[in-house]
């Protein structure tokens, strides 16, 4: 197996290779105003870094958020594109479930809770058992509304230590983690996500619901 993932759900961008034992190579930048154009190169990067041509690749693997609208869709669209153009199945995977594996991978034990930031003053959560599962989630949701979690990780939760005291790194994802996540679960036969969005709200910029009319009787979006 020759593995590409790539995560834009949260303000980190970031591609890795796996090979099906291990990472071959995986970078990370935090620029959550240049998901568009920072994907690509970073892709570029880590193939150039793994030896891989493009066309060796046998599957791809992105994260389908939950995560904002504009970095989720740069990261969707990019594997949409790929998969069709090399021919290559595209394996969606929640992204707070591989923020989850890092942590794991990391060292935590015991059950805990991933957050990312939602902006708006909300987090999208997950809670996970002590074997890393998911068992609640994903939800978006206001801190205050929620229950304190006493072992959490994630940049959501170090926004907001009245809910998550004594929250841990990672603060966002790496995309060494989504890949070893997913050769993890199709090696074991369980079946990823669709490369679709999890959006769990409406996206910040919608279409006017009125519109106003000129002569002719032609509707024009208001100025």
């Amino acid at each position: 197996m020759l593995l590409l993932a790539f995560d834009t759900a949260t303000p980190a961008v970031t591609a890795a290779v796996h090979d099906g034992s291990a990472v071959l190579a995986q970078t990370y930048q935090v620029d959550a105003r240049r998901h568009g154009e920072l994907l690509l190169p970073a892709i570029g990067r880590v193939l150039a870094e793994a030896g891989v041509d493009k066309r060796e690749l046998t599957a791809l693997a992105v994260g389908v958020g939950p995560g904002p609208y504009t970095g989720l869709r740069v990261g969707l669209a990019t594997a949409a594109a790929l998969g069709h153009a090399l021919d290559l199945p595209v394996h969606g995977v929640c992204t707070l479930d591989a923020i989850a594996h890092q942590a794991r991978a990391e060292g935590l034990t015991g059950p805990f809770t991933a957050a990312t930031d939602a902006r708006r003053k909300e987090v999208y959560w997950a809670d996970y058992d002590a074997e890393g599962c998911r068992v609640e989630g994903p939800a978006v949701d206001r801190p205050g509304d929620l229950t304190a979690r006493e072992v959490s990780v994630g940049a959501g939760a170090l926004l907001y230590p009245e809910t998550f005291p004594g929250a841990l790194g990672p603060e966002h994802l790496s995309a060494g983690a989504l890949a070893d996540f997913a050769v993890t679960e199709l090696a074991a036969g369980r079946e990823l996500l669709a490369p679709l969005p999890l959006y769990l709200r409406r996206p910040d910029a919608q279409v006017p619901a009125a519109f106003k009319t000129v002569l002719g009787g032609k509707p024009v979006l208001p100025a």
